[in-house]
C-alpha cells in the first residue's frame, strides 16, 4: 500500500521501564534510552491511501491514531527495534472494516476534531465506545528543546526512523499484526506542546504518578510512504495485552457492567 503522510504528530512520553514492561507482551520488551522507556501517541492523517499500483487520485484520506511503546525483540538477524501498538483508532469506516482483514492493523472507530494553521495544530478524538479520548495542541518552533530523552532533533529523528516496524494488538490476543512504514523522504520538525490530555497517559492505574512524563513532540508533513506487511508475531503471554488497551473494560467486567473491548 502507498499513501502520503499529510500530517503525523508524535507526542512522546518518557516512562519508567518497569511500568512499560508490564504493558508490553513478550517476546517484545521496552527499548530504553537514557534509562527510560519511550511511549506515546501517533496522530496521523493519511492521504492517497491505495494499493501501490494505482494512481494517487483514487486513494482515500483518513484521520487515525495509535498508542505505542518503543520496543525491541530478538529476530533472526539479531536485535530489532520498532513499536508495540496497543490500540489503533480511525475516523474512516473503511479502515475500521478493512483493518486486520485486508491489511494488518485492527482499528476502533472514533470521531476526530482537527484544526490547523501554518503554526498551530489541534488534534482531538473520542472513540465511538467512549473508552478513549485524546486532545493535543501544539505550535511549530525553530529549535528542538526541553527533551530529557534526546539531545537534539537529529537524535530524536533517528530514533523514530529506526522504529518504523509496528506490531499491533489484535482482538484474538494470540498474535500481533505487523506493518512497516518505508520512505526515502523522512523528515521531522520540532513543535512545542501547549496542552495534552489522554485517557491513557492520564490514567493512574496504567501509569502511577511520576511514571510517565511528557517529553517532546515531533511533526511530519507531506511525506510519501509505502506500507509493507510483516509476518504476524506470536504472543508468548496473551493475557498481558489487556492492561494497556482498556482498563475500563476490565473494571466493568469486575463490576458486572457490559462493555466492548476494542
Amino acid at each position: 500500500m502507498s499513501s502520503v503522510v499529510e500530517r503525523r504528530l508524535l507526542v512522546n512520553y518518557r516512562v519508567a521501564p518497569e511500568v512499560a514492561a508490564s504493558l508490553v507482551p513478550p517476546p517484545l520488551r521496552p527499548q530504553l534510552i537514557g534509562g527510560w522507556a519511550v511511549a506515546g501517541i501517533c496522530l496521523i492523517r493519511l492521504g492517497q491511501f491505495r494499493p501501490s499500483r494505482l494512481p494517487g487520485w483514487v486513494g482515500l484520506r483518513s484521520e487515525n491514531a495509535a498508542h505505542r511503546i518503543a520496543v525491541e525483540w530478538d529476530g533472526p538477524q539479531g536485535p530489532s527495534t520498532g513499536v508495540y501498538i496497543s490500540r489503533r483508532d480511525s475516523g474512516s469506516a473503511i479502515n475500521v472494516l478493512a483493518g486486520g482483514r485486508l491489511f494488518p492493523g485492527e482499528h476502533s472507530s472514533a470521531r476526530f476534531d482537527v484544526r490547523e494553521t501554518a503554526e498551530d495544530l489541534h488534534v482531538a478524538f473520542v472513540s465511538r465506545d467512549e473508552t478513549m479520548s485524546v486532545s493535543v495542541d501544539v505550535r511549530t518552533v525553530e529549535q528542538f528543546q526541553g527533551s530529557e530523552l534526546f539531545a537534539d532533533l537529529a537524535q530524536a529523528s533517528e530514533f523514530f526512523r529506526n522504529g518504523s516496524a509496528g506490531f499491533s494488538a489484535t482482538r484474538g490476543g494470540l498474535c500481533l499484526d505487523g506493518l512497516e512504514l518505508r520512505t526515502d523522504s523522512w523528515r521531522v520538525e520540532p513543535v512545542d506542546v501547549r496542552s495534552v490530555r489522554s485517557t491513557v497517559f492520564d490514567d493512574r492505574d496504567r501509569f502511577p504518578p511520576g511514571s510517565a512524563t511528557l517529553d517532546c513532540a515531533l511533526l511530519m508533513r507531506e511525506v510519501p510512504v509505502t506500507w509493507r506487511p510483516l509476518p504476524p508475531l506470536r504472543v508468548a503471554a496473551a493475557p498481558r495485552l489487556r492492561k494497556f488497551r482498556n482498563n475500563r473494560a476490565l473494571r466493568n467486567r469486575d463490576t458486572g457492567t457490559a462493555s466492548v473491548v476494542s
